[in-house]
């Protein structure tokens, strides 16, 4: 098996029952497998509510952990609505363009720096890097701040001991508590600031609203593009005359980025909380019982997807559900697209080839299934393209 291959560990239960179950800290999930059920549950948003009690959806739950609300993330309509017109313009902007000058320099000495060393630990060394730092974009914030959030480590509120983290999350807390006092004293045009500013029917966000928004932002982005970041890298070191196909026909690299998106799915699901009797794919779940859409197995469902367990880095129909479905698709998914973007036109110019040295997965285990998510390690060399 290929160091980069993410196999499917779901197909046998998405054929045959439409469904899996997990137990998750003794509240069961039911997880949708089929993309007709995921995306139907998803659109459904009345039965099955992302506004339940805060940390709930996520899996694992992060109820023992946080009792702030992320925004709009556990909002349902019509607030949802509401809040995500105040935040998605500001999302927005990595569509522009001394935004991506900017990205384009921070990624490109990142590449430059790994071109010059033997090897390379691409997710503590190459990914979580590049991700903080492209995080001070998003944040409109001094690149400095970057070396403060690479010392959190892969994941805010997790860590290599345990899934769930309480003294993890309140540096995250305390941080973004000195955050927003800075920024209510001295004003400017950070994201701390646009949200301080910002108001919701005519009245300003409280400061639970704003930190609700602040902590999605930390910790909704973070693990997933250093998956889709390291697993790009693996891939393409595996699959050199794809990244030669992309530099001979760079139209292809939007459609590229939505494949490998698609086929890693760095998010294998995410849960909603059911309010009332209802039936997922004709299996009975209770009110207040969770559900999960899981967006890995409806990516590989072979009844939309042709070929669904090998990447096309040319496939023309793609209706992936990697950045989620309906209301609460991925406020950050364009500037995860741009950072792959951006590092894969860069990887184009300056890398001739990346061999991988070793590599330790990172495995999920949800109830039976067991599913590759990334590495906890990736050691590569990067070698210059012959035309620098």
């Amino acid at each position: 098996m290929a160091k980069s291959e993410i196999s499917d560990p779901f197909e046998k239960a998405r054929l045959e029952k439409g469904i899996g179950e997990m137990d998750d800290q003794n509240d069961p999930v039911i997880m949708a497998l089929r993309h007709k059920d995921v995306r139907r549950c998803a659109h459904n948003h009345k039965t099955f509510i992302s506004g339940a009690e805060p940390g709930r959806i996520v899996i694992p739950s992060e109820v023992s952990i946080r009792d702030i609300r992320q925004i709009p993330f556990e909002v349902d309509p019509p607030m949802h609505g509401v809040y995500r017109a105040v935040v998605e313009p500001w999302f927005k902007r990595p569509l522009e363009a001394d935004y991506n000058t900017a990205l384009k320099k921070q990624i490109g000495a990142i590449i430059d720096e790994a071109l010059s060393k033997d090897v390379v630990e691409v997710v503590k060394e190459f990914a979580l890097v590049l991700q903080s730092r492209a995080l001070t974009l998003l944040f409109n914030v001094p690149f400095s701040e970057s070396q403060t959030w690479i010392s959190w480590g892969t994941h805010v509120f997790r860590s290599q001991e345990t899934a769930l983290d309480a003294s993890k999350a309140n540096v995250l807390y305390d941080y973004i508590d000195k955050q927003i006092t800075h920024a209510i004293a001295n004003p400017g045009d950070d994201f701390y600031s646009m949200l301080l500013a910002a108001e919701v029917n005519e009245k300003k966000l409280t400061k639970e609203e704003i930190k609700g928004v602040i902590i999605l932002t930390f910790a909704g982005g973070r693990d997933t593009v250093i998956n889709a970041v390291t697993n790009s890298i693996a891939y393409f070191a595996e699959h050199p005359k794809a990244l030669h196909r992309l530099k001979e026909d760079p139209k292809l690299v939007n459609f590229a980025i939505e494949e490998l998106i698609r086929y890693f799915s760095p998010l294998t699901h995410m849960g909603r909380v059911v309010t009332e009797d209802t039936h997922v794919c004709e299996h009975a779940v209770k009110a207040d019982s969770r559900i999960s859409l899981n967006w890995a197995s409806a990516n590989r469902d072979a009844s939309v997807f042709e070929k669904p367990n090998e990447v096309l880095i040319d496939r023309k129909i793609n209706p992936h559900v990697a950045f989620g479905f309906g209301t609460h698709n991925c406020l950050g998914a364009t500037h995860a697209r741009q950072i792959l973007k951006v590092l894969i036109n860069i990887l184009i110019d300056k890398v001739g080839s990346i061999d991988i040295i070793e590599a330790e997965d990172n495995i999920e285990t949800l109830g039976e299934f067991k599913r590759k998510v990334g590495f906890n390690s990736i050691k590569v060399k990067f070698n210059a393209s012959n035309t620098l």
